[in-house]
């Protein structure tokens, strides 16, 4: 989200907590998947959080059919699973580290449908919402990864 910030001149901090908190209610609704985002949204907002950045995670759950309204919405939503995908990318690999990754490795496993599988390939596609393609998306993500791999395990 980060990298993300910074490509598009947007709050880098913002960005970035929305990216650290968007999953702040797994560890209750990881087994009601129609109430995830909503309840972390509401955590959030009791916690004084942002309007936006809790409007942000409520929408980041495809399953609500709520609508994306600011880049930030888009580029949480789209970010989500690109993050899970270049994970699994980094553990197939012999050094299971983000250093030797490259985009066109990721993209290859973009297009295997049974690799990384729990990755949403359409909510990934998302990023034309923000005027990226795919390529570039990746990039960035792969990029803001690697600034923070020690941080990551990875």
């Amino acid at each position: 989200m980060r990298g993300l910030a910074v490509h598009f001149h947007e709050d880098v901090e913002k960005w970035g907590l929305a990216g650290l908190v968007h999953d702040i209610d797994y560890g209750e609704t990881k087994d009601k998947p129609n109430m995830h985002s909503i309840v972390g949204s509401e955590q959030l907002h009791l916690m004084g959080v942002p309007e936006d950045i809790c409007y942000a995670v409520r929408v980041h759950n495809a399953l609500h059919g709520l609508p994306r309204k600011s880049m930030m919405d888009k580029a949480l939503y789209a970010a989500d699973p690109l993050s899970g995908l270049i994970v699994a990318c980094a553990l197939i690999r012999p050094e299971k580290k983000l250093a030797q990754l490259d985009t066109d490795f990721i993209m290859v496993r973009f297009k295997e449908k049974r690799f990384a599988a729990g990755a949403n390939r359409d909510q990934m596609l998302a990023c034309q919402e923000m005027g990226l393609d795919l390529y570039k998306f990746v990039t960035i993500g792969l990029s803001s990864m690697k600034e923070i791999a020690t941080e990551i395990g990875l």
